[in-house]
């Protein structure tokens, strides 16, 4: 019998923060986290394509991994930048979305990363931007470091998320 992802999870009106709900409810759950990590990837195709899994996200905090592997390595066999670019998105927007009211919604008006050394290895990207109160318009710097195993630093980004309200 096929299924889909979101058949697994419970039904949110408009008004709820989706981001919130659906990880309270999977990462309880035994493979809950890898679960939650590939629904994630389902409605961002793109950003599924790295394979990344959410470890732990929190109001002001995300954490999400990337293993080395072939599919995000590039030439140099190292991972690569747009691999990178597309982590800190991730664990930056979860780490905001999971933190918004509910009646507030965002979206990335710029990004900026600076790469530090070549990213070998598995990687954990953290990210504690600052808690919105309320949906009134603003943007948000959010920053994200981009960790090896070693705790090397080798990257940081920070996106310019816009935050408003839903409409």
């Amino acid at each position: 019998m096929a299924f889909s992802l979101t058949e697994l999870l419970p039904r949110q009106s408009g008004s709820k923060n989706t981001i919130r709900a659906q990880w309270d409810a999977l990462s309880r759950l035994p493979g809950g986290k890898l679960l939650f990590s590939k629904l994630v990837g389902q409605f961002a195709p793109y950003t599924g394509t790295i394979g990344a899994v959410v470890e732990d996200v929190r109001v002001g905090y995300a954490r999400v991994a990337l293993a080395d592997r072939r599919a995000v390595r590039n030439h140099l066999q190292c991972v690569h930048a747009v691999a990178l670019v597309n982590l800190a998105e991730l664990t930056g927007n979860l780490a905001l979305a999971y933190s918004l009211p509910d009646d507030a919604r965002f979206i990335v008006a710029g990004l900026s990363i600076e790469y530090k050394k070549k990213a070998r290895g598995a990687l954990t990207a953290i990210s504690e931007p600052e808690v919105p109160t309320s949906s009134e318009r603003r943007e948000i710097p959010i920053v994200v470091s981009i960790r090896n195993i070693d705790g090397d630093e080798v990257a940081v980004a920070t996106l310019r998320s816009l935050v408003g309200p839903k409409k």
